[in-house]
């Protein structure tokens, strides 16, 4: 008798995550299909990868659309952070998606720390890349946080390793706040030690296309 696989568990988005998960689904779907608005996009993107929206005005109207900001209004005291959490993951994930025509980086249920555990051999520790999975989750400011996922998302794109964006980004949300961040370091140690590999990892939603499952 064989016993069914538990189906893999996917963290439902919050406002902001679901608003990246959208943007990126459409931006991936078109960059797949090599649609030269989504190519041009994601190369504008890329060039804020790493660093915080103050860093490079020049990406307003690029990074998030009006679409937006039928959540978070104008002038919501909430929107500012929202914008830069967004900003954050999207710059990211063009950076991630780099002259990746054959499959998308963004799926949604893989976690950041699941992912880096998996730039790891089976059953070792990678210790310098431990260090700075730990940089990472200890950061004391928004600049050195993004400066050490940069790296990490370089490291997991030559492994053609997929990242939830819209995790990602409610999570760097969260970050914004002392307790937000305490619960986003231990989510992240919690995804590091919990993966184990298997011989079949199936999506656990969508597709490499960014589109939604059927329903």
């Amino acid at each position: 008798m064989t016993t069914a696989s538990s189906p893999a568990y996917v963290p439902e988005l919050r406002e902001v995550g679901e608003a990246v998960d959208e943007r990126v689904r459409q931006l991936q779907a078109g960059y797949l299909r090599d649609h030269p608005d989504a190519v041009s996009t994601l190369a504008r993107l890329r060039r804020g990868a790493g660093k915080t929206i103050d860093e490079v005005p020049e990406l307003v109207g690029v990074t998030i659309d009006h679409r937006f900001y039928e959540t978070f209004h104008v002038n919501d005291p909430r929107t500012p952070d929202a914008e830069s959490a967004a900003h954050e993951a999207l710059t990211l994930y063009a950076l991630h998606q780099q002259s990746k025509r054959d499959k998308g980086m963004h799926r949604r249920g893989r976690d950041f720390g699941g992912a880096v555990r998996r730039l790891m051999p089976s059953g070792d520790i990678d210790e310098p890349l431990r260090k700075r999975f730990v940089q990472a989750q200890t950061a004391s400011s928004r600049g050195t946080r993004l400066d050490r996922l940069r790296g990490i998302v370089q490291l997991l794109r030559a492994e053609d390793l997929p990242l939830d964006y819209g995790l990602l980004a409610d999570q760097l949300h969260d970050t914004r706040t002392a307790a937000g961040a305490e619960r986003v370091r231990r989510a992240w140690g919690r995804g590091f030690q919990a993966y184990r590999p298997s011989r079949s990892e199936p999506a656990p939603e969508g597709d490499e296309t960014g589109t939604h499952p059927a329903e």
